[in-house]
């Protein structure tokens, strides 16, 4: 037997994501990724002797969006809290958190790993100041310290401990991922440093109900490099068992080179941090017609829109996950089922024409020229056989490189109207067949399968202006006499 088939693992994760405000979360400074350093910093955000630091407002309601789509319980009570730690990053010398009373408990957020379908249930998601950044590579001497993020908004995302693998972590991530943007609270971008995850893992023996020594994973820059963390920190630690040795409670970070885990310090418990009521911070009350007036400005979300595009618009679920996957695209989906009921070409113009295009231009959909309203057009023209699926993609190629005027205008310039005059028809079908009377025998002998190749044939001497269903009534009328 496997050694690892003896264990299993228990994961709690941490997600951190700072949220897109303007302003901090307590003073006005700007928060605009990328600019020099320490050029975004108050006597607030320092916290000088004399300043009191202001709750912004937009950061709490983008905290109560991302626990509505949680499935969370918003507190209608809620403080803020003094997390004390020293650290060169931390201006102040503690951090204001949550702690007793978080803005959002409980919730679950649903997953999909392979067949398998799972809720992942959520014990919080509290509101918190960002620290500042530390860089160890720019001096050999000394480390240098960026205070801008410090005082950025932050919601911190924290799981049960019940995610059983790598593949289900994956998948968690990449689900709260796809909520935040699409309730336009976080970029989540994980290399930016926008959106962060820690990962808090322990092993056990299958079939125990303890929770062993756990260890923090912290510093992973990508959805993949997560999952690659969680793999080699549950190996050590199994490697670790095996051998008689002790986990040790501690904080590791991620070496992505070769998939491993090294120690940074001893993992701190929360009585370490003497939290504290934030004595500068009013309480906040969350009422009933606040939460109800967030709602009405949410967008629907991905799981709603997913279910949607299954359940009414017929599409297969691989269609309805990928147009899901981002907000832009949703969105631009929805814009082509307006006065359009082709759901099926709608959605495979996004997943093939459109999706290549954006792929091989490197840009996003949100920058997509084309509009939804010329997409349409171009359905509509194959639907009622005015041109045909390849002269669209003809058309296609025209709209990306700002061809101005309607699809139907371009189809006449480049002349791809299709002909469903009888008579020329006709004279198409009766040269293709008298061009090939030994396949016009091998059909009437039963070979049924060939009349593919006549249509070819037409197609070629129709330079792709036949109607292909008439076409293929005069030629099945005149085999088949």
């Amino acid at each position: 037997m496997n050694i690892s088939d003896k264990y299993e693992a228990v994961i709690g994760l941490e997600v951190h994501a700072q949220l897109m405000t303007k302003s901090k979360i307590f003073a006005s400074d700007d928060t605009t990724f990328g600019r020099p350093p320490n050029t975004q910093v108050s006597t607030i955000t320092l916290a000088l002797p004399g300043t009191l630091p202001k709750t912004n407002k937009e950061v709490v309601e983008m905290a109560v969006k991302m626990g509505i789509a949680c499935n969370c319980n918003i507190a209608p009570y809620t403080i803020f809290s003094r997390k004390n730690y020293f650290y060169a990053d931390l201006p102040k010398g503690y951090q204001i958190s949550q702690d007793k009373f978080p803005i959002c408990e409980g919730g679950f957020v649903d997953i999909k790993v392979g067949e398998l379908k799972k809720s992942i249930s959520l014990t919080r998601i509290h509101l918190e100041e960002d620290a500042g950044k530390n860089n160890h590579e720019l001096d050999e001497q000394f480390s240098m310290i960026d205070l801008n993020r410090a005082g950025v908004p932050l919601i911190e995302i924290v799981s049960d401990p019940v995610i059983s693998n790598s593949d289900e972590a994956y998948a968690y991530i990449t689900e709260i991922r796809k909520l935040v943007r699409f309730l336009d609270v976080c970029d989540g971008n994980m290399e930016e440093g926008s959106m962060r995850c820690d990962a808090n893992i322990s092993i056990r023996l299958k079939g125990e109900k303890i929770l062993n020594t756990r260890v923090e994973v912290k510093n992973m820059n990508s959805v993949r490099n997560v999952k690659r963390a969680i793999d080699g920190e549950i190996k050590r630690q199994i490697e670790l068992v095996e051998k008689g040795e002790k986990v040790i409670q501690q904080t590791r970070s991620f070496d992505p080179s070769d998939g491993s885990t090294f120690p940074l310090r001893s993992k701190e418990s929360a009585h370490d941090y003497r939290y504290f009521p934030e004595p500068d911070l009013p309480p906040i009350s969350i009422s009933a017609e606040i939460i109800e007036a967030i709602k009405l400005k949410m967008p629907p979300l991905p799981n709603v829109l997913f279910n949607q595009f299954v359940n009414e618009y017929g599409l297969s679920e691989y269609a309805a996950g990928v147009l899901t996957d981002e907000k832009e695209t949703a969105s631009y989906f929805l814009e082509l089922t307006k006065n359009n009921t082709n759901y099926k070409a709608a959605a495979n113009w996004i997943l093939g024409e459109i999706k290549s295009y954006l792929n091989e231009s490197g840009i996003q959909m949100k920058n997509f020229m084309v509009s939804p309203a010329s997409i349409i057009e171009l359905i509509k023209l194959v639907d009622d056989n005015i041109i045909n699926l390849s002269g669209a993609k003809k058309i296609f190629i025209e709209l990306t490189k700002g061809e101005k005027g309607t699809a139907i205008s371009i189809a006449e310039q480049l002349n791809l109207i299709q002909n469903a005059d009888q008579d020329q028809l006709s004279q198409w079908v009766n040269i293709v067949l008298e061009k090939n009377p030994e396949k016009v025998k091998e059909y009437k002998n039963g070979r049924k399968g060939i009349l593919g190749l006549f249509m070819g044939d037409v197609m070629k001497l129709s330079q792709g202006k036949a109607d292909p269903k008439l076409t293929t009534k005069l030629l099945q009328q005149l085999l088949d006499n």
